[in-house]
Parts: structure tokens; sequence; C-alpha cells
């Protein structure tokens, strides 16, 4: 998605959880510090998921029936943060983790060391995590919801979930099937309902 498209959707969303854009900054800023030349190739994004048949994985506790009666064989799996770890309980090596380390950092840093691309996303109240994990994965690419610098892309998107969705969409990928989503999730935070009441909006949004 171009900014100029995703911006306004920004500030709407900055505007309904009293976010501070500054704070996504700067977070981008320590973000594109901390990967200087490092920093994958977008190219390495698009060979994964242009014109692919993409399963995006949510961490909702569905993920666990669901993955034993789908076949993710000859499919790109992308992984939202915290469905790593089920995905590597079930043998399953996610090709993209999309993730803003508030996940099993064991599990996503093990993940990287097999393989697996990493997007990391930059935030204003994940700073102390870019400083302390970055450092330590390999295959890195940079994300943020603010405005995109150099080396931090913005795909568009807003939770893990949907920022996976964006991703697949921005890379023209034939077809996106979800796996662990509930929109509708009772046993969550007040901000975790809002934030999935944007994921399931967003996700309408990227037509496949």
């Amino acid at each position: 998605m171009n900014f100029a498209d995703w911006e306004p959707i920004y500030q709407e969303i900055l505007k309904d959880f009293g976010f501070d854009r500054s704070r996504d900054e700067h977070s981008a800023e320590i973000l594109s510090e901390s990967l200087k030349e490092r920093s994958l190739s977008t190219q390495r994004l698009h060979k994964l998921l242009h014109q692919k048949s993409i399963i995006v994985c949510g961490n909702a506790s569905s993920l666990k029936e669901e993955l034993e009666s789908v076949d993710v064989s000859n499919r790109m799996i992308i992984a939202a943060d915290g469905a790593t770890s089920v995905l590597l309980e079930h043998a399953i090596l996610p090709d993209i983790v999309v993730t803003d380390l508030d996940g099993d950092m064991d599990d996503i840093i093990s993940a990287d060391r097999l393989g697996s691309v990493i997007v990391v996303h930059a935030h204003g109240d994940n700073i102390p995590a870019i400083k302390r994990y970055v450092p330590l994965l390999n295959h890195v690419i940079g994300s943020a919801q603010s405005t995109p610098l150099k080396n931090i892309y913005n795909f568009g998107g807003f939770t893990d979930g949907d920022r996976c969705v964006f991703m697949a969409h921005h890379f023209d990928a034939e077809s996106v099937t979800l796996l662990g989503f509930d929109f509708e999730d009772a046993g969550v935070s007040p901000i975790k309902k809002k934030k999935l009441q944007w994921a399931r909006r967003l996700i309408k949004m990227c037509e496949f």
C-alpha cells in the first residue's frame, strides 16, 4: 500500500487509541539504526509472496485444531508473532514471521536461525524490545505503521495479523487463507477487543 493511502487510516487509528505518532516515528528510527545495512531486500518478500498461495496464521486458540485439518504443503506460511510457537510445535517452519517482538522470542529467534524471514515492526511501545532482540536476528526486514524510512517499510496494517495480510496484498499474492483468527474473542482485554475489530476492518480492505 502506498503510504499516502495508508496515512489517513493511520491517523484514525492514532486518534482512536490515543497513540503518539512521534513515539512510533522514534521507534522506527531506532529500528532503522539497529538494522543499518543488514536489512534484507524486499525482493526476498517478493519472491516468497508474489502470485503465491498464502496461509496467514494468527494466534487464536483455534489455530492448533485448524492446522490439523488444513493441508499447508505447497503454501507460503506467514506467522503473526505468537503463532510462530504453535507452528513450530507442529513441525511447521513459517516462511515469514511478522512480529512486534512481544511473542515468544526464543521461538522467533529459533525460526530466524532456521531461515524464516522476520519482519520486525516498530511502534511506540516496543523500543526496549527492538534494542534487545533485533541484534540477535539474522534475516530481518523492518516495518513501521508511521512514515517509512530508507530501510523501514510500511506495507499497511496495524496489528500483527492484518499486517501479514497487507504485506501479502502488497506483493500481489494470488490468495490468502486465514487460520487462527477470532475477531469475536470474548476472553481478551477491552483494548485487545478494539484491536481485533480494527484487524477485521483492515483485512476486509485487502481483496484477493
